[in-house]
Formats: C-alpha cells, structure tokens, sequence
C-alpha cells in the first residue's frame, strides 16, 4: 500500500533557484508568459508564478549545484517541463532572443532549452491544441 491509494497526488509546485528574480522573471514570465502571484513575505526574494492549478516558484538563493560540466542537451540534465500551444512560435521567440536550443531526442514535437541561470527547461508541443 502506498500514499496515493489513500489520497489523490498532484504537483503542487516546482521550485527554481535563481540567481537574480528580475532577470529570470524576464524568462518565466516574459518568454513563457507565467503570471505571478502573491507570495509570502519570506527572508529571501524570489517570485512565485501560476500556471493553471500548478505553481513555479523561483527562490532567489545560492545555488548549492555547479553550473559546470551540464550536458549541452538539456534532456540528459534535470528539468522543468510545461507544454505549450505553440511550438513553433516558441523556436521563433527563442531564436529571435538568441536564447539556444536543441531539439528533443526522442521523437516529440518538444525542445530543451536553459532559463538565464542554466536550469534546463524542456517546452513540449501540447498535441491536443493541434488541428
């Protein structure tokens, strides 16, 4: 017996250590479009955005990982993935931002890309929002 056969679990949310929060809001919200929402008056900056009944929470912290030695393909290094509606207007913005990317290897409409502080971020073609 687990948890789960006792209550439903979902993601609530996913925290990203960030260097500078205006720089990466220029990423998560500016890019993506992730609006924010109130955040607790904590002892460290950050922001916290919402994406539909999940939430991103970016924590302006050191960060305890090395940025050195991460795969190129952000597929084979830990990530963060959202689906968009999109994909190609995405690879437009990227490129049109000189932001780098690299497509999935596995065969999805999908590409991995890092957010200013080298987090992997993977943006997958959300397949029910094509004709």
């Amino acid at each position: 017996m687990t948890l789960s056969d006792h209550i439903q679990l979902k993601i609530h949310h996913v925290s990203i250590i960030v260097a500078d929060t205006s720089k990466a809001l220029g990423f998560y919200s500016g890019l993506l479009g992730l609006k924010t929402c109130e955040r607790p008056n904590l002892p460290f900056p950050g922001a916290w955005l919402q994406l539909g009944e999940q939430q991103v929470h970016l924590l302006e912290l050191p960060n305890p990982d090395s940025h050195e030695n991460r795969p190129e393909h952000g597929g084979r290094d830990r990530h963060t993935a959202f689906l968009v509606n999109d994909l190609d207007a995405i690879q437009q913005l990227l490129e049109a931002r000189d932001i780098t990317y690299t497509l999935s290897k596995s065969g999805r409409r999908a590409l991995f890309c890092r957010d200013p502080d080298g987090n992997a971020v993977e943006l997958i073609q959300d397949l029910s929002v094509i004709s």
